[in-house]
């Protein structure tokens, strides 16, 4: 470990130390009848149920760093897209630009569509579904944000263990809407309509749920959305080509319980989203150029699927059952015809199919409990290109299989230790690429956690972790690369932090929480990209440092709440003694609001305040300096529980109110001008 390492660690140490020494001294003043509160019926942001991160705890309760987006969450934001749905996440940010076909993610300074390869760094599943796409100037992200209920994103690499190795960056969990999510109890179907408008860029979302439950043991949903927009406009004014968007998407669910007490569980799904539009610019995220690209346009059709059948077993009688299968099923491809360039008249062709099983055995004492999680999980993945006879964008595939163990004790309710390994195998076969052969790794992803409740009040956490990420097929096998020969890359994580909870503060069952974490992540062996004309393409020459600091406050009552998210990140490129351009600004994003419970009214104003970003590698074809800016957004929800208009909704929401001029220092494009969106739904029961 370096010196930098070993002195980030020790004061990471000396923090949390401080943090413990402190907070024990507060817990002797502490009552018992303060210890024995309930939990307030107002859930904060970090109350959050987590399912992603081993055995289901509150997000202020895990030893990492995790975020969950909510449906209440979702309908609050109107998003339209995926990177507005997690706009207000600590550590995320958009990497590509507004633009639909454009969107990716960043977390904690790693991601971006530059290169096929930086989409491996992010592992990003649908319904447990791992999807795939690795191609230059796009985003990877073809879905809508209708289409699910809940978001979880798990921030750093500790979550490589579970979820496979080599994410650097963390992972993003979506979960798509159920039947039971609209179906009230007695009902036996129901039927949800929605409408949306949204001024800029004159958009509208057509969308119909039906949920239908014959029994208590069977569950369908259907659901429909049509969504249609022109070009928006920036606040300056200017009209973004190419980010116009008519993409129909849909889903269909079957949910069905059995055996005893009708806990096993056979779930079965299939999701669609698509896109056709003629004459997009196909730069879609705009790096080289802000706007055009310089690749012309191109008729682009991106249809993505995603088919996923799931068994579950709790085995809520048995201690060595809990018992997960599932097998899975992804296709992304984008077809694209009358190109500027003739050359990018190809079709572009990403499957997966994925098997997973895994199973936890219980073990509980008097005043300990632990759960033991082993698993496996295979993946084939085939990359193709049709119409085409350029080497670049290779063919190949990429066979991945792991198996891994999680260990999480519990004793006396207040310590938490988890520790866990995972190791994958992984085959690349070329195909029909001359001078090429088959190239094998291996990789080890190990962690170690814990979490400590000093009392109601205060707790203290910390990880150690560490992965591996692989090389790509587009990374081993370009035509100016055949580099047969590249390493993996190795991360080592620490990280350290602590919580304060507090309830009863100035109003009866309200609660203010607060989550402070501090990391340090050393990337070795980074996989650099030389550009087109080097050879090889790519080599091992990098090697990164990214640290920071991430702060989460949340404060709930029953007719006020409030929540608040600092995010400080630092990065740089060691082998070039530059900064890496990867990373974002540091930032401040606020929400205030109140609720008017007898009017059945929820209204709140969100500020984000985003700090300039200067420290760029200076390279001019390279990421450029940002200024500042503050964007600020109102929002009004109204779903009357009872009365004429009980099942009704109406929501209004303006987001950027003062038309601010901007673009986010990872962004190729502007963003969004003055918005104003209104939404009204309907729900009909039986």
């Amino acid at each position: 470990m370096s010196l930098l390492a070993r002195n980030t660690a020790a004061k990471l140490c000396g923090i949390a130390t401080f943090t413990l020494l402190a907070a024990q001294a507060a817990s002797a003043q502490q009552t018992e009848e303060q210890a024995a509160r309930p939990t307030p019926a107002n859930a904060t942001v970090l109350q959050q149920i987590v399912v992603g991160a081993g055995v289901e705890k509150v997000a202020i309760d895990t030893p990492q760093s995790v975020t969950v987006v909510d449906q209440e969450e979702l309908d609050l934001q109107q998003a339209t897209t995926i990177s507005e749905a997690l706009q207000n996440v600590p550590g995320v940010n958009l990497s590509g630009s507004d633009r639909v076909l454009g969107q990716s993610l960043n977390i904690r300074g790693i991601g971006g569509p530059e290169t096929g390869g930086e989409e491996g760094r992010i592992i990003i599943n649908v319904d447990g579904v791992s999807k795939f796409f690795e191609q230059y100037r796009m985003g990877g992200l073809f879905t809508d944000p209708e289409l699910f209920r809940r978001v979880e994103v798990l921030r750093g690499p500790a979550s490589s263990t579970l979820y496979g190795s080599g994410a650097l960056g963390g992972v993003v969990n979506f979960e798509t809407k159920d039947a039971s999510d609209f179906l009230q109890d007695g009902q036996i179907a129901a039927l949800r309509l929605k409408s949306t408008y949204d001024s800029n860029p004159n958009g509208w979302l057509s969308s119909a749920i039906l949920s239908y439950r014959p029994n208590e043991a069977l569950e369908f949903l259907a659901a429909g959305n049509y969504r249609k927009a022109d070009e928006y406009k920036t606040g300056g004014g200017f009209r973004v080509p190419g980010s116009d968007i008519e993409a129909p998407s849909g889903l269909v669910k079957g949910t069905a319980h059995f055996g005893e007490n009708n806990e096993q569980t056979l779930r079965a799904s299939y999701m669609h989203w698509q896109s056709d539009a003629d004459d997009q610019y196909y730069n879609q995220t705009g790096v080289d150029d802000p706007i055009t690209g310089g690749f012309g346009t191109v008729d682009r059709k991106v249809t993505d699927k995603t088919a996923t059948i799931t068994y579950e077993n709790p085995a809520t009688d048995n201690p060595w059952l809990d018992l997960r299968i599932s097998a899975s099923f992804s296709d992304t491809v984008n077809d694209q015809s009358n190109a500027t360039l003739a050359s990018l008249n190809r079709v572009f062709g990403y499957k997966t199919y994925q098997f997973n099983i895994q199973n936890t055995f219980d073990y509980i004492g008097e005043n300990f409990e632990n759960y033991l999680t082993i698993g496996s999980q295979t993946a084939h993945q085939e990359r193709t290109t049709l119409r085409s006879t350029s080497g670049t964008h290779p063919q190949g595939t990429d066979f991945q299989t792991g198996v891994f163990a999680q260990s999480e004790f519990i004793w006396n309710d207040r310590l938490t230790l988890i520790g866990g390994v995972r190791l994958d195998f992984q085959k690349l076969e070329p195909t029909n690429i001359a001078g090429a052969r088959v190239n094998e790794h291996t990789a080890f992803s190990p962690k170690i956690a814990a979490h400590y409740k000093i009392n109601d009040t205060f707790a203290v956490f910390g990880s150690i972790a560490h992965t591996e990420r692989v090389p790509t097929i587009d990374e081993v096998f370009d035509s100016s690369a055949l580099t047969l020969s590249l390493e993996k890359e190795k991360s080592n994580n620490f990280e350290a932090g602590f919580s304060v909870s507090l309830n009863d503060i100035a109003l009866p069952s309200d609660m203010l929480q607060f989550k402070a974490t501090g990391f340090y992540n050393r990337v070795s062996d980074l996989i650099t990209d030389n550009g087109r004309t080097a050879n090889p393409r790519y080599t091992n020459t990098g090697e990164a440092r990214i640290y920071g600091t991430e702060f989460e406050l949340a404060y709930d009552a029953e007719r006020f709440f409030a929540n608040a998210a600092y995010t400080y990140t630092r990065g740089d490129d060691l082998t070039e003694g530059v900064p890496l351009e990867t990373i974002a600004p540091h930032e401040f994003s606020a929400t205030i609001g109140g609720r008017l419970p007898d009017q059945n009214l929820t209204f709140g104003w969100t500020a984000r305040l985003v700090a300039a970003q200067k420290r760029t590698s200076g390279d001019p074809l390279g990421r450029q300096p940002t200024p500042s800016f503050q964007v600020h957004d109102a929002f009004l929800t109204w779903k009357p529980d009872e009365g004429t208009f009980k099942n009704f909704e109406a929501s209004l929401r303006v987001d950027n109110i003062f038309d601010k001029d901007y673009r986010e220092y990872l962004s190729g494009t502007p963003t969004k001008g003055r918005t104003f969106k209104v939404t009204l739904a309907r729900q009909f029961g039986t």
